[in-house]
């Protein structure tokens, strides 16, 4: 584990603009000594992640940063909600606002996953 940035966490609204308030959150709390040029990266998939726990889940939304740091584990992002059903890949037509959010994680993530709890899931992805 990375000995310039320690672990964070913050629990977030179940509300529209908790999206916002999530890529702010990794904007402070990500490791620049380590992950700066993820960081855009990281942004977005967080983005689609809590979109999806605000729209389809239930609270508490919560979003944890790490980072692996020299030992090459990468940026890891996860978000958990309330609701144990896993997200859905959809194959969302060019027209369409929406639907794209898990397939944005992962094409974009070097590895991702979900993980169920008895009050909800995990949803998880690293950046390299």
């Amino acid at each position: 584990m990375c000995e310039a940035t320690p672990t964070a966490e913050i629990t977030l609204p179940d509300e529209e603009h908790s999206a916002r308030r999530a890529r702010t959150f990794l904007s402070e709390a990500h490791c620049a000594e380590h992950h700066a040029r993820v960081l855009e990266e990281a942004q977005l998939l967080v983005s689609e992640l809590v979109t999806n726990a605000v729209r389809h889940g239930a609270p508490p939304v919560r979003v944890r940063v790490s980072c692996g740091g020299a030992d090459g584990a990468g940026l890891q992002v996860a978000v958990s909600d309330g609701d144990p059903h896993p997200p859905v890949r959809r194959d969302a037509p060019p027209e369409a606002e929406g639907g794209r959010g898990v397939a944005l994680v992962d094409i974009i993530s070097d590895r991702w996953g979900v993980e169920r709890a008895d009050a909800g899931k995990t949803v998880w992805f690293v950046l390299s």
